[in-house]
């Protein structure tokens, strides 16, 4: 066959569409959604070259209109994980042959696909299965997805591309093998970015997945399998398995041939996974990647220098987005005693003007919680906060589940910095502020970095450059993501890699060359070529 250098096309950000009145995307997203309400879907696993339907089934309720079935989903017995196991081992050998830019060529596929044809589909299945505002669905399940596709063939590319130094007579070369084994990929419920990523991007680099889902992102996942089979993936290399979460995971990690897990969840169950790769670690064939971002308690922190109305809105966009349901929302805020008062009175008018309800209204800047589970948890925090003391809401407070899993954006005020509210992640639609005096800043400082077990996400608001070279010394190991004068939510691929450390995750940069790099496993090729032909060196004569 012949040969070539090949360069992918360079990647660029997908633009952001803004579905205004009498728009086309408006209107294509509006007819999809109401289509595909009105219709009721199955939604089988794909193992190997099979589409399984197990008659075990799950029902899936928009959470905002949790009474509405749009379909049931198959769950998995163990026999079925087994099999899916079985199918990316087997589907291995040729996957990891096939050369880089045909891999490349179906994961930028896939891209055009969700840029064109499929942006309203999966725009309108992530509105309806996660209850996201259309810029919400858009920014994320089109653009994101788009520039994790695009850019993470150009990683892989610069990745293939970086190669050792040369010596007199020698070629020194790597080769960028993928894991001995098979890739786990456990998603989350609240991007289908990530959810697409997190088996895409190890597939890329020639492994083969099997893929978890969260239940509660099932109906948008679909979708990315849809997308991933349109492109030409072939059979066996992602395998998409649903199921209770502790019978699929115990059973993946059984497996001697489990070669790595990319995830993205929970703290408490990323870390209950890590001890049972540990327990299992004379099992496997090599040692496990272990890849995950997990939790955050993430802080806006605002000096007396900074601008009221930027500060409010960066509170507003950064912890009411989505619900607050993003890893990166932010959760606390520290603001000085001379602003606080104006700072609050423009959050509060601000909050006056959002509106709830379902994501078809174009309207609603926030929709409903993901699940009861979701719901609970924010209104047990919401009633605790009235029965402290130390503590009160100044914003919001509201909730209604009678049609879907609806709690107002709150605002909580509270005297003492270590509230519960303040150092546990709610994962919702809840933001606490505490108030220091101007002359406290680097004792804040401190407080902040001390206060959470997490280090995702942190915003500084500041117009005093030596103020903020003060906090990004103090704050440095506080946040993987630290942004200055910006809401602490909204990591661009490609500009800002994403994920953080303590109890963040293992911080390796979702939408950079590090992440693709976990997936990989690099032989250094020498050849000398004239060889020695005696022993002895000069030194001996």
């Amino acid at each position: 066959m012949s040969h070539s250098i090949f360069q992918v096309p360079y990647p660029i950000n997908e633009p952001i569409l803004d579905y205004a009145p009498g728009s086309p995307e408006k209107d294509a997203v509006l007819k999809t959604y109401t289509k595909l309400y009105n219709s009721f879907l199955e939604v089988p696993m794909r193992i190997g070259n099979e589409e399984v339907l197990t008659g075990n089934t799950s029902s899936m309720n928009p959470p905002h209109d949790h009474k509405h079935s749009l379909g049931v989903y198959h769950k998995a017995e163990e026999q079925h994980i087994k099999k899916a196991i079985k199918a990316a081992l087997e589907a291995k050998s040729a996957w990891t042959k096939m050369p880089w830019e045909s891999r490349a060529s179906i994961f930028l596929k896939a891209a055009e696909l969700v840029a064109g044809p499929f942006r309203a589909k999966i725009n309108a299945a992530t509105m309806l299965a996660q209850s996201k505002t259309i810029h919400q669905a858009e920014i994320d399940a089109a653009c994101e997805y788009i520039d994790f596709l695009r850019f993470n063939v150009s990683f892989m590319q610069e990745i293939y591309e970086n190669q050792p130094e040369n010596g007199p007579g020698i070629w020194n070369r790597l080769s960028y093998r993928p894991l001995e084994g098979f890739v786990y990929a456990v998603s989350p419920f609240n991007f289908t970015a990530i959810a697409g990523n997190l088996c895409a991007s190890a597939a890329m680099m020639g492994n083969t997945v099997v893929w978890k889902p969260s239940d509660h992102q099932i109906y948008s996942a679909q979708v990315l399998m849809e997308i991933f089979r349109e492109a030409g993936l072939p059979d066996g290399v992602i395998n998409m398995v649903f199921g209770d979460p502790e019978m699929i995971t115990n059973t993946v990690l059984e497996s001697p041939d489990f070669a790595g897990i990319h995830y993205t969840g929970s703290t408490e169950v990323f870390r209950n996974i890590w001890k049972k790769i540990g327990s299992n670690i004379g099992k496997y064939k090599s040692y496990p990647r272990i890849v995950g971002e997990t939790g955050g308690k993430d802080f806006i922190l605002a000096h007396p220098s900074a601008k009221p109305k930027e500060v409010a809105t960066g509170i507003i966009r950064g912890a009411f987005e989505f619900q607050g349901q993003k890893c990166s929302a932010a959760s606390r805020v520290y603001l000085p005693e001379s602003l606080a008062d104006e700072i609050i009175s423009i959050v509060q008018a601000d909050l006056k003007s959002i509106k709830m309800g379902s994501p078809e209204n174009f309207e609603n800047f926030v929709t409903a919680l993901i699940h009861k589970g979701a719901f609970d948890r924010l209104v047990n925090a919401i009633e605790q906060v009235r029965k402290d003391t130390d503590a009160e809401i100044i914003a919001g407070g509201n909730y209604d589940d009678r049609v879907g899993y609806f709690v107002e954006p709150t605002v909580v005020r509270t005297t003492n910095p270590n509230y519960f509210t303040m150092t546990r992640e709610l994962f919702g639609p809840l933001v606490t502020l505490y108030v220091f005096p101007d002359s406290a800043w680097s004792d804040t400082l401190q407080l902040v970095d001390q206060t959470s077990e997490y280090a995702l996400t942190g915003a500084v608001y500041s117009q005093d450059r030596y103020a903020l070279e003060e906090a990004m010394n103090a704050l440095e190991n506080a946040a993987g993501n630290f942004y200055i004068n910006d809401k602490p939510t909204g990591a661009v691929v490609g500009q800002q890699p994403f994920g953080g450390a303590r109890g963040s995750g293992t911080n390796d940069k979702a939408g950079s060359a590090a992440n693709l790099m976990r997936w990989v496993s690099p032989r250094l090729i020498k050849e000398t070529f004239v060889p020695a032909n005696d022993y002895r060196y000069p030194f001996l004569g």
